[in-house]
Parts: structure tokens; C-alpha cells; sequence
């Protein structure tokens, strides 16, 4: 048997939420286990603990008396520690939405309809005619292999569908990362090709022809027409959107300021989706019109100007305002009220809402924008990883959203 025990450095990459490099040192335990003759890796942040662990196992591999390693978390032991890390940085809903989807990995996964699964939820009871599935959840980290991965990943495929199971995929891959830092443990690599299938099929966008259509329309329509055109001229989500306040808006320094988005129930939340999300984005001369103009129609709440995008309240003759309006307005009454007659009156390819983000990011890459400043305008938090490659930002916003300008203006 091979007692022999030696510690090593071993340098990995790790990226930063702001999308920074920085490498980071650990020191590595190995051995092979007594019992087991199986080859082991234990990881410290310090050397001397890494010595004094590697001390300890020569003493108790000589004396016969050798436990396996340290204290091994399950899977579910390191999903709920992932998610507790998770808890200070994002907000609740978001938190929310990993914890449902973190279900999937812990397990146990109710076999069964739309409705059972919400009675089992609520009830931690399985209904007749269901079977469980044990998932992940009970496997230590080092007994986990990307065999049991891959068995996992094909099941949530089969019972929840591609979205699901590739948004697990991705969790669990973060989960895995962050025990290995936490506890020292040496997680399985995710397994290659997981999750490749059928192209996915690219949202349809918008020709600069047809958004030069839709901009020369929206500056006639006094009430629909800024509601519509505004993600095609900011790139905003539409949580961002519908979330925007006068106070956001910045006429003296010609910028519009996205800090807040707003939930699905109306709410506000003084945060956005990412840290890369709050950012300045310049308004060009079409936009920048168009919302003086809005601003003395806008439906006030109390009297006063608060969200730009609220709920319309009830129409009066110009040049009385709407009453009852300027509280929130929410995705779907957007969507019914606004969007879908707008784009079907003008005869135009229909959309979604965020297609208009779509369309804004590759216009300007079209125009030749370099794509460190277009990732910045869109609120992207890595530009590698969402636009394919990275080209330094060196021009200021005003160039792109000129560029914007220029495009749809061309067009029409």
C-alpha cells in the first residue's frame, strides 16, 4: 500500500461577479486512502494547515488508526449553503426563484401533473398515482460523479423539460464551485454536452427599416408611441422599463438612469436584475424629445409626476390629463393595452417586448460600436460570456447612441 503523503500548490482562475480575473492559491493534500487505495485530494487556503493536516494523517496512517477525511457535505448541505451565500446579493424574488429551482437538484421530484406537484408542495404529501424521484440531494460531494450528473440532468429532461434542466445544470455547476472554495472538498467536473440538443431557435428582431417605421409612428401616437418605442432607443428590460421614475430621468445632463426595476406584482425594488444592470444611458434627440413631451401628458400620481411608464387612468379631452392614473402598470396589461395593437395597426412583424433589447445591442454592434460599450449600455454583466467577445470600451455612450440615431434615421 502507498503511504506516501505530499502537499502541493496548485494556482485556478477564479471570475468576479464584475467579470475580473484573479487567481487564487490553494494547497493540496494528497494521498491514497488506506482502505481504499483510492487516490485523495484535500484543499486549505493556508499552507500550515495543509502541513498540519498532512502531519496528522502520517501519524494516524502509522499508528492503523486513519478516519477518512474531513467532514464531507451532501449535496444538499452545499445547495443550502450556496443559496444562503446567494441570499445577500440578489433580491428576494430572485432568492426565491433559485430556491424552486434548486428543488430539482436536492430532490425529491414528484412524478406527476401540474397539480400534484402544487399539492405535494404545499402538503408534503404524495398524492395516489405518484412516484418520487431521489435526485442529488443525499450524495456526498466526493462520492459524486459526473455519472450521477449526467443520470440526474437526463431525468429533468424527461419530467421538466430542457429550460429546467439546463437552468439546474448551471446552478448546480455554481453550487459545486463554491463548496470546493467553502469546504475544501474536490467536487466532480460538470460532464461535457450536457444539455446540447436541438438548435435553439433565434428570436425574430426587428429589421432598422421597420423600427424607422415604428419611431416616425410613435412620435404621432401622444399616448402609446413612448411606451413602444422606448426599449428599441435604451435597450431597457422591461422590468427596468416599467420601473423608471421622473426623478431618473436627467434632461440637464442628458442621461436616463436605470437604479430600480419593478416586480411582476408592481412593486418597486431600488435594485436591477445585476450589479451591472445600474448604469447611465444617454438619450439621442428622437428620445430625448419625445419625453419632454410626454412628461406634461404623463398621468400624474397625487397630482405629481412619479413613474414614466404608469398606468393610464381614466382618458379625459386634451388638454385636461388622465384621472386615476399614474400608478403601476404591469406586464401583461403593457403587452395588451400597448404593445400588441400598436405593432399589429402598423402592419409590423410582431415582437416581444424584449426583442426591442435584442434589436437595440445589434444594431449598434452593426454600426460598429465596439462591444465592451455596448455590453455597458445594455447592463451586461460579462460581455465574454453574453456577446461572444470582448473589444475595450473607449468612447463614451454618446458615440453609440448617435450611431442608433443615425440607423433608424437612415432608414426611414
Amino acid at each position: 500500500m502507498n503511504t506516501k503523503i505530499n502537499v502541493t500548490k496548485r494556482m485556478r482562475k477564479r471570475t468576479l461577479q464584475d467579470g475580473s480575473v484573479v487567481l487564487q492559491l490553494r494547497y493540496v493534500v494528497n494521498y491514497r486512502c488506506p482502505k481504499t487505495d483510492q487516490r485523495k485530494q484535500e484543499f486549505f487556503e493556508r499552507q500550515k494547515d495543509a502541513q498540519a493536516r498532512q502531519s496528522t494523517l502520517i501519524v494516524s496512517m502509522s499508528a492503523g488508526s486513519y478516519v477518512s477525511e474531513r467532514t464531507v457535505p451532501t449535496v444538499n448541505e452545499a445547495c443550502d449553503h450556496w443559496l444562503a451565500d446567494r441570499k445577500r446579493n440578489v433580491k428576494a424574488s430572485t432568492h426565491t426563484g433559485y430556491s424552486i429551482v434548486v428543488a430539482h437538484i436536492k430532490g425529491p421530484y414528484l412524478v406527476g401533473t401540474q397539480r400534484q406537484k402544487a399539492e405535494y408542495t404545499a402538503t408534503d404529501v404524495k398524492p395516489k398515482g405518484t412516484h418520487l424521484l431521489p435526485m442529488l440531494g443525499k450524495t456526498k460531494l466526493n462520492e459524486l460523479t459526473t455519472a450521477d450528473i449526467r443520470a440526474w440532468h437526463r431525468q429533468l429532461l424527461e419530467h421538466s423539460g430542457t429550460y429546467t434542466a439546463n437552468r439546474a445544470k448551471s446552478h448546480l455547476k455554481a453550487i459545486l464551485a463554491l463548496a470546493e472554495e467553502d469546504f475544501g472538498v474536490r467536487a466532480p467536473s460538470m460532464p461535457t454536452g450536457l444539455g446540447r440538443g436541438k438548435a435553439k431557435l433565434k428570436k425574430s428582431i426587428l429589421t432598422t427599416e421597420d423600427i424607422a417605421k415604428l419611431v416616425e409612428a410613435a412620435k404621432h401616437d401622444k399616448d402609446r408611441g413612448i411606451y413602444c418605442v422606448f426599449p428599441f432607443l435604451v435597450g431597457t428590460r422591461p422590468s427596468e422599463q416599467f420601473g423608471l421614475l421622473w426623478e431618473d430621468v436627467d434632461f440637464d445632463a442628458n442621461v436616463i438612469h436605470i437604479r430600480r426595476m419593478q416586480e411582476r406584482d408592481g412593486t418597486l425594488s431600488d435594485m436591477t436584475k445585476t450589479e451591472a444592470g445600474t448604469r447611465d444611458i444617454p438619450m439621442g434627440k428622437t428620445l430625448r424629445g419625445m419625453l419632454l413631451e410626454w412628461r406634461a401628458r404623463c398621468p400624474r400620481k397625487d397630482g405629481k409626476l412619479y413613474r414614466v411608464f404608469p398606468g393610464p387612468g381614466r382618458l379625459q379631452a386634451w388638454p385636461k390629463l388622465r384621472i386615476g392614473g399614474g400608478g403601476p402598470l404591469v406586464y401583461q396589461n403593457f403587452r395588451k393595452r400597448y404593445w400588441v395593437p400598436f405593432f399589429t395597426e402598423l402592419g409590423l412583424p410582431y415582437v416581444t417586448p424584449h426583442s426591442a433589447r435584442h434589436s437595440f445591442i445589434s444594431t449598434m454592434q452593426a454600426q460598429g460600436i465596439e462591444i465592451g460599450l455596448v455590453a455597458r449600455l445594455a447592463g451586461h454583466a460579462n460581455a465574454t460570456v453574453t456577446l461572444g467577445h470582448y473589444t475595450q470600451a473607449v468612447r463614451g455612450g454618446e458615440v453609440a447612441i448617435n450611431a442608433l440615431e443615425r440607423a433608424y434615421g437612415s432608414a426611414s
